[in-house]
């Protein structure tokens, strides 16, 4: 079988040995057609991603078509097209146990702490397949990015009509910003750069957007009315933007990290008391967001069409991963395509 393994940082090996999963009871093996290139597999291959270890195959934002399965009582059957939900959780632990699948004692993601889908054929729990008639591959790959953004917005409590500023422009920064207009809350996007800037405007419809280097504390106070932003999500995984967010939350409001970064964050904490602030973490998803999802990219809410800016045939990648990781490329979010 066919697939790329990340054998230590900075290299990749194109393998064509790799011995094909076997059919399981309670397990569906699904042909792989789309791969997503996520932050998780740029950091991977720099070195600089937490619970990591290598070798590893990467790939967890896939879509493919079910190969082989069992009588299950899913509704799947041979030739269904699905997303996959990489979030192998152990259901014993207590997180588990009061629904927090997503935040899993024993937690064990596709692609970062056991194998991944850069394979032409991979091994899945039935109840992590969900069904994407009617969605396009590429649809269908971008579902657990955006479930990631969907998951943020649900942790923060955000309602219709609500102010959220969303720092950080990347996939993920974007798909809190367009989820959360789909969920009717007033958006203001905040990133270093202006030409990002104005794809938060036109792809994601927000309504106010504020450059992070020239006075953002001023420049909110003037949308806001000197208020701040009630909900702020930082989608950046940089410690400065970070630790920096908590000097823009509102008094009673929320702060929530959905980006990830291998460092502490300080903050001071007279002014996080003052404000009486929320703050919290968002990991992963669950069925719930997914469902978010793929509801507002059945309604036609989100253009993945220009949410994806790159791709690659499955051959191609190793050769043109690198030049993923160049800011000039100007990389929204990659895809590989694993063809017939």
């Amino acid at each position: 079988m066919k697939g790329i393994v990340c054998e230590e940082v900075g290299k990749f090996e194109w393998r064509e040995d790799l011995p094909e999963p076997v059919l399981e009871e309670g397990k569906a093996l699904v042909r792989i057609r789309r791969i997503g290139i996520c932050g998780t597999d740029l950091h991977a291959y720099q070195g600089n991603q937490p619970y990591f270890s290598y070798p590893r195959i990467l790939g967890h934002e896939l879509a493919g078509v079910v190969e082989a399965i069992g009588e299950n009582e899913d509704g799947l059957h041979q030739g269904d097209q699905v997303s996959v939900i990489p979030y192998m959780h152990c259901g014993e632990c207590s997180a588990c146990v009061s629904g927090k699948t997503n935040c899993c004692k024993n937690m064990r993601v596709f692609g970062v702490h056991i194998d991944g889908g850069m394979r032409e054929l991979v091994s899945v729990p039935i109840n992590h397949l969900i069904k994407t008639e009617g969605l396009t591959l590429d649809q269908s790959a971008m579902l657990e990015p955006l479930a990631i953004g969907a998951h943020a917005i649900r942790r923060s409590g955000l309602k219709a009509g609500d102010t959220v500023l969303v720092i950080g422009a990347g996939p993920i920064g974007l798909g809190v910003m367009a989820l959360a207009r789909y969920a009717g809350a007033k958006v203001i996007a905040m990133d270093v750069n202006n030409e990002r800037l104005s794809f938060c405007r036109t792809w994601a419809k927000v309504e106010h957007t504020v450059n992070a280097l020239q006075q953002p504390k001023d420049k909110l106070a003037a949308i806001t009315g000197g208020e701040s932003a009630g909900v702020v999500i930082d989608a950046t995984g940089n410690v400065a933007s970070m630790a920096g967010a908590f000097d823009l939350v509102a008094h009673g409001g929320s702060l929530v990290y959905v980006g990830l970064v291998k460092s502490d964050i300080t903050f001071n904490d007279p002014n996080f008391h003052s404000h009486e602030m929320t703050v919290m973490g968002s990991r992963n998803a669950t069925m719930e967001d997914f469902d978010f999802v793929l509801k507002a990219i059945s309604a036609g809410y989100i253009d993945i069409d220009r949410y994806i800016t790159h791709r690659s045939s499955f051959e191609g990648m190793t050769s043109q991963f690198e030049s993923w990781l160049k800011p000039e490329s100007k990389v929204i979010k990659a895809l590989v395509e694993i063809n017939d």
